[in-house]
């Protein structure tokens, strides 16, 4: 006899032995993060402003480039109105204060064609409220005269233009986006206030924000006497490296009048700017001890709230699993239509997925057992019936063989004027026809291939409606037909198919039971592989319970003698033996619709439709 150990007969819920495992895991993790704090966090930190001063500066830099890139598009309509030649000179001089008012950081603009010559607009406020002139600013574009000749090439040139303490400004010049007439697109240069530029530099107390020109000189900085003093950054040789990199940004540490820095760049990707933003060491690490103390009472926050969470948790994660062992047990006893509710969208979730489908394709499966033991009675229906055939048509072929002898002795005495002359070559040319439709019903019975050949679906078609077309006229039944030009020949017999097409037609006369009506047949490509033919009617239908049985031997819906319950049955079976599928769809009052699915042997030679001259010759 087996003993079974005392701790195995105790029952330990998994939702018991998961808050354990947290709780073991949290405390773990909060006394590794105590005894280690302290020689990580100087690391810690200073990954952490080495982070910041970079994120800061890339910030900064976009921030930047989005306000230049701006004042760019500001001064474009600038240099527009002044291009302007139509406009009256009172007029335009209205339209050039109103953007002065409108752009109030452009203080003046000096635009310079492609021959040299140059037009100056300015704010004469915005000068007069900063003790400046014009010609003060000439003067600096004579010292500091522009690149045109690159600029005219692409280059932008942003740099450093501040001549009062009042009204730091800076030059902004750009290539106009449309050429003269002399190849030379003309230089457009403003003179702006930095007052934008410098909100940004002023938006940290704790670190010193500034953006440099390439020269060096300070465009914006939380000092603004750095700005207005066109004062340039010696102290920095490792930005010579970063100006030839092409990163983004970049972190640097330093020293910078005796003290320890740290540093983050960034590149304005606009006239060639760096930002910069830096602090002190000593100042980076003043909030260790209280980062700390924060430190450690989150661990605690976390080790209480991991209690609590995981009691709850660890109920939502065992529940569903207790779902699935029930169902699974509902799916031992056969019954496959059970679905589990997928409670979450994690390992949970895809575990009853997963056992959801197991169950569709089981009871699919089931179901494909059945129609396939449907298929194989069909089978052997089907292979009786062609016992019987092949009996039935030896005793017929005889009969078949005198009609069609004297017909062809009558043919021979007769004139081909004569009346009846027409009528024989009928008689002749269907006797024909049966005794091929009975050799193919015998080989068909032997289990034989007949003989097929490339042939024209449309034409088989036009030959079928021929022989039935007065037929179905005599019953008041209209025939319709909408074949497709260009289809593709197929592999087949060309009497078997007549033969199935012959036959829908008859039964959908049939079953209108004498009323008028329309019937349609249609060929089309259904695709690369595949010709379709689609034989309809507006008649009354048939009931779903009779569609199964409907291409069975021996069954019919027919009053006695008038149907054998074999036609659509030996349908059937030539569609199969050309490699299709023939398919009903009807509901009762509203027609009824065959469709017939052929392969298609070589998609990439579809032959033309033959012309009616061409079919009567042949």
């Amino acid at each position: 006899m087996r003993v079974i150990p005392l701790f195995m007969r105790f029952r330990f819920p998994i939702r018991f032995k998961i808050l354990i495992t947290q709780l073991l895991v949290v405390t773990t993790a909060v006394a590794v993060i105590t005894f280690t704090m302290a020689g990580l966090f100087h690391d810690d930190k200073t990954t952490y402003i080495h982070d910041l001063t970079s994120v800061m500066a890339l910030q900064m830099a976009e921030e930047a480039g989005s306000l230049l890139t701006g004042y760019r598009d500001k001064l474009q309509v600038f240099a527009g109105l002044m291009s302007e030649r139509e406009l009256p000179q009172e007029q335009k001089a209205r339209m050039m204060k109103r953007l002065f008012g409108d752009f109030s950081e452009f203080v003046l603009i000096t635009r310079y064609d492609g021959k040299g010559e140059k037009v100056t607009v300015y704010d004469a406020r915005a000068l007069e409220s900063a003790g400046l002139q014009k010609s003060d600013f000439t003067a600096y574009f004579e010292n500091n005269p522009l690149p045109l000749d690159l600029i005219r090439e692409g280059k932008i040139v942003v740099e450093n233009a501040s001549l009062s303490d009042k009204m730091p400004t800076l030059t902004l010049a750009v290539a106009e986006a449309v050429e003269n007439k002399s190849g030379k697109p003309p230089v457009i240069a403003a003179i702006v206030r930095l007052d934008s530029l410098l909100n940004l530099a002023r938006r940290s107390r704790v670190f010193e924000s500034y953006l440099l020109d390439e020269k060096g000189m300070f465009l914006s900085h939380s000092d603004t006497k750095k700005v207005t003093s066109r004062s340039r950054t010696d102290e920095l040789p490792e930005l010579g490296e970063f100006r030839k990199q092409e990163t983004l940004g970049t972190t640097l540490e330093y020293s910078q009048g005796g003290k320890d820095m740290i540093g983050g760049f960034g590149r304005v990707e606009f006239g060639g700017l760096i930002s910069g933003v830096q602090i002190p060491k000593s100042t980076a690490y003043m909030t260790a001890r209280s980062l700390l103390n924060s430190l450690l009472g989150v661990a605690l926050a976390l080790l209480i709230a991991s209690s609590l969470l995981s009691l709850f948790w660890s109920r939502r994660l065992t529940r569903p699993i207790e779902k699935l062992s029930e169902a699974t047990k509902v799916v031992g006893r056969g019954e496959f239509g059970i679905n589990v509710e997928i409670p979450s969208n994690d390992e949970i979730g895809g575990l009853a997925e997963s056992f959801n489908q197991m169950a569709s394709e089981l009871k699919t499966r089931e179901k494909a057992l059945q129609e396939a033991q449907t298929q194989l009675i069909q089978s052997e229906k089907m292979a009786a019936f062609g016992q019987l055939g092949a009996g039935i048509a030896h005793e017929v072929k005889n009969p078949l063989a005198g009609i069609l002898g004297y017909a062809q002795l009558t043919l021979r005495k007769l004139e081909t004027d004569n009346p009846l002359h027409n009528n024989l070559k009928i008689i002749e040319k269907e006797t024909k026809r049966c005794k091929t439709i009975i050799d193919n019903l015998l080989k068909f019975a032997r289990q034989e291939k007949v003989a097929y050949m490339q042939m024209d679906i449309n034409t088989v078609v036009e030959d079928a409606a021929a022989i039935v077309d007065h037929e179905l006229g005599i019953h008041q039944v209209k025939l319709e037909k909408n074949l497709a030009a260009g289809l593709p020949q197929i592999s087949g017999n060309s009497n078997q198919i007549q033969q199935v097409l012959m036959n829908l037609m008859i039964n959908a006369q049939q079953a209108m039971e004498g009323h008028p009506g329309v019937i349609t047949i249609e060929t089309v490509l259904a695709d690369f592989e595949h010709l379709e033919i689609r034989v309809g009617d507006n008649g009354p239908g048939i009931p779903k319970e009779l569609q199964e049985k409907i291409f069975e031997p021996f069954f019919t819906t027919k009053s006695a003698g008038k149907g054998t319950g074999l036609g659509l049955s030996v349908s059937y079976g030539i569609i199969k033996e050309h490699g299709g599928e023939i398919s009903i769809q009807s509901e009762p009052g509203s027609g009824t619709l065959f469709t017939i699915l052929l392969p298609v042997e070589s998609i990439g030679k579809a032959t033309a439709m033959p012309s009616k001259m061409e079919n009567a010759a042949g």
